[in-house]
């Protein structure tokens, strides 16, 4: 491959996505927090995939949701994640791969299995996930793969593989080496709490290294340590050349360049499940950025991709996002 022959490498928890219908009355007998997202063991995974209700599989994890979603746009797209050479880890290589995208990891062929996230969805469309990360954050400095991050105009770092300290080391790794080789630097905050968890070091990170941030109101006030929207985005501003700052219903609001856009968002049917929103908002956003656009316009094809999404179950297009852009005349 040439240099310059991919648009972004995402880097991320490799997680299989169990997706099952429930009642409120479920998560409370669950002793589950609605809308939050919990880490729990192998034998608490067992029990509680056990009790749910008929489960879609769908390959998941942020970043690889972005990964597929940018493909589907007709980006070019790798993504290093690690996963276990057992059946859901099978299964997930393969969705990437028959996605387009360019899966560059090598499986363990020991320890603990493929991860997976058993996702509870209620009647209005918010989700509920329990998350086992098994080989995900066995991720390590040596699965950085330095000729992809030095082809990719974009590296996109996904916040929940700070926790474990390895594959915190990864991620800096990937940074320093998009740096050096004069490329950009995305990250996503990932969730509230693990903001909570990390503040000082991603307020180190993005003075240091990133180039673009991606985070939603909760995580971005988190991050800031303000209840103030606008306080939040102002500090973010002046901290990164462009904030992608997701706020549900509201749209977005994109700041860079001396500028601030404010994006709506997109409706194209009724709301199934909110699982991926915000991964599929980044997809369309970085894609339009990979191809100079405006911010914008990078905005709106991320609102689009965002609208699909919560659609239907999953946090994987069902559409061809690239056909779908082009028929509302967005490119």
């Amino acid at each position: 491959m040439s240099r310059e022959s991919l648009d972004v490498v995402g880097i991320g928890n490799a997680i299989v996505d169990v997706l099952a219908h429930a009642d409120d009355a479920f998560l409370a007998a669950e002793g589950l927090k609605k809308g939050g997202m919990a880490l729990i063991d192998a034998e608490r995974a067992e029990r509680l995939y056990a009790r749910m209700g008929p489960a879609v599989e769908v390959s998941g994890g942020s970043a690889g949701n972005t990964a597929a979603g940018l493909a589907s746009l007709g980006a070019r797209v790798a993504y290093i994640g690690k996963v276990r050479d057992d059946f859901l880890g099978t299964v997930f290589r393969h969705d990437m791969r028959a996605q387009g995208v360019r899966f560059l990891t090598p499986p363990l062929t020991a320890g603990p299995a493929t991860a997976r996230s058993l996702v509870l969805v209620t009647p209005d469309g918010q989700r509920t996930m329990s998350t086992y990360l098994g080989a995900s954050v066995e991720l390590r400095p040596e699965d950085i793969d330095a000729e992809a991050i030095a082809e990719a105009r974009i590296t996109y770092l996904e916040g929940y593989l700070f926790d474990p300290p390895l594959a915190q080391k990864a991620l800096r790794k990937a940074a320093l080496l998009a740096q050096r080789a004069g490329r950009k630097v995305a990250l996503s905050l990932s969730d509230p709490y693990c903001v909570e968890r990390h503040r000082a070091l991603f307020r180190e990170l993005l003075g240091a290294s990133v180039d673009i941030l991606f985070a939603n109101e909760l995580e971005i006030c988190a991050l800031y340590e303000t209840r103030d929207f606008a306080a939040a985005a102002e500090a973010a501003e002046a901290e990164v050349g462009i904030a992608v700052l997701t706020r549900s219903a509201a749209g977005s609001l994109v700041l860079g360049q001396g500028e601030t856009h404010s994006v709506a968002a997109v409706t194209l049917g009724p709301l199934v499940d909110t699982t991926g929103a915000g991964d599929l908002y980044a997809s369309g956003f970085l894609y339009g950025l990979a191809r100079d656009l405006p911010l914008p316009l990078c905005g709106r094809i991320g609102s689009l991709c965002a609208a699909e999404i919560i659609g239907h179950l999953g946090a994987r297009p069902e559409v061809a996002l690239a056909e779908l852009v082009r028929s509302v005349g967005l490119i």
